[in-house]
């Protein structure tokens, strides 16, 4: 039995990991989860799942949970970034599932990695932010950092029994997004609904928006690097469609290794849990090729999707310039999501913060929270004079 602390519960990821463990109740057990504001589903998993620990985001909401479940003295009920670092550290817990979304995770999962526990990481911000602090801490620990996104799994099942040295670059895949068939020109006037149609993917809000403007792409080249320890010029995209092959890995001797399956997260997340084994999944579509009949491939556009362009360029910058790049575009992203800014003035406001910022190099953790904070301030400061 595998004991799972679980972050952003509620979320897309969340609730696939929950699909998962619901499907193998003999494998795996969740002890602790936090959740943002979906109290209703909170409520279900305590009922379902009995975990020991339960965290919310607001102390609101922690008096009514604590009221409901009165009775239930096995459980301790917390909120706030307390909460959510207790439930990363939770004691009982022999892996964490970072699922939340936003810089929010990296404290935590600082935390957790202290307290040595193996990380099924989902929240590419963590990464993004602070790679150097998360790989460091991650190899002094002696912990295990085990990728749940599909492209990063992709790129893990690939390397299994290969040697690092031998590797010529990765190909991350890329669906294109909700707007991958219009041009710039039409994207002028594109409403939020339109922006959270993902072709492929079941997602949440911030990761489809972040998937039709090439950002999250974007996040997970910076997210490889530190997972797989390659130069950026060794990382490549490619736009693909149909979402069938999730990445590749080429080898020195021009061989190349794909990993493929049927759009489902939870694949990943479930390799995640299981490394290095594997076991069976019900209930999930099977890949058939020649159901598939035809895919596709073309080169990315850095002119069509500009905000992949400034991920490789803040990557390559490194130091806090990603931090930058991060938190500017989650604070874009929600002014969007609230109807404040239109769908291309977000990477309007990303490129300003990432234009005003001096870098800073190998920063330390209240350097990140700091900037963080002051870009997510400067991003706001230009949604309100406009």
């Amino acid at each position: 039995m595998k004991n799972i602390s679980l972050l952003g519960a509620t979320g897309s990821i969340g609730q696939q990991t929950a699909d998962v463990v619901r499907s193998h109740p003999d494998q795996f057990k969740i002890v602790a989860l936090s959740a943002g504001k979906n109290i209703e589903l909170v409520r279900t998993y305590i009922q379902e799942f009995e975990p020991k620990l339960v965290s919310v985001q607001t102390e609101e909401d922690y008096h009514v949970l604590k009221s409901d479940f009165s009775s239930r003295k096995d459980i301790e009920f917390m909120y706030g970034d307390e909460g959510l670092t207790a439930v990363a550290v939770y004691g009982q817990a022999t892996i964490l599932v970072n699922a939340v979304i936003g810089s929010v995770g990296l404290y935590p999962t600082l935390q957790a990695i202290k307290a040595k526990k193996d990380i099924a990481i989902a929240n590419k911000e963590t990464l993004v932010t602070a790679g150097h602090l998360v790989i460091s801490e991650a190899k002094k620990a002696g912990v295990r950092l085990l990728p749940v996104d599909s492209e990063h799994s992709a790129i893990f099942q690939a390397l299994q029994g290969e040697k690092e040295k031998n590797i010529e670059r990765l190909v991350i895949t890329a669906s294109g997004g909700s707007f991958r068939d219009r041009t710039r020109e039409e994207l002028k006037d594109v409403t939020v609904e339109e922006a959270l149609n993902h072709p492929n993917w079941s997602m949440g809000a911030k990761i489809t928006i972040d998937s039709a403007s090439m950002m999250n792409k974007g996040l997970e080249v910076i997210e490889a690097h530190w997972l797989f320890d390659l130069p950026y010029d060794k990382i490549d995209v490619l736009l693909h469609k149909e979402s069938i092959i999730h990445s590749m890995v080429e080898f020195h001797d021009s061989s190349v290794i794909a990993q493929l399956g049927t759009p489902d997260m939870r694949v990943p997340i479930q390799y995640a849990l299981t490394y290095p084994d594997r076991i069976p999944l019900a209930g999930r579509k099977r890949l058939n090729l020649a159901e598939a009949g035809k895919l596709h491939f073309s080169d990315m556009d850095f002119t069509r999707y500009p905000c992949l362009q400034f991920a490789y360029k803040a990557g390559k910058m490194g130091g806090t310039m990603t931090t930058v790049l991060n938190a500017a575009n989650e604070a874009a992203v929600s002014a969007f999501l609230s109807g404040k800014v239109t769908f291309l003035e977000i990477e309007t406001l990303i490129e300003k913060a990432l234009n005003q910022h001096s870098v800073i190099a190998l920063p330390d953790l209240e350097t990140i929270q700091e900037v963080d904070n002051m870009t997510r301030q400067y991003i706001e400061s230009l949604v309100k004079d406009r």
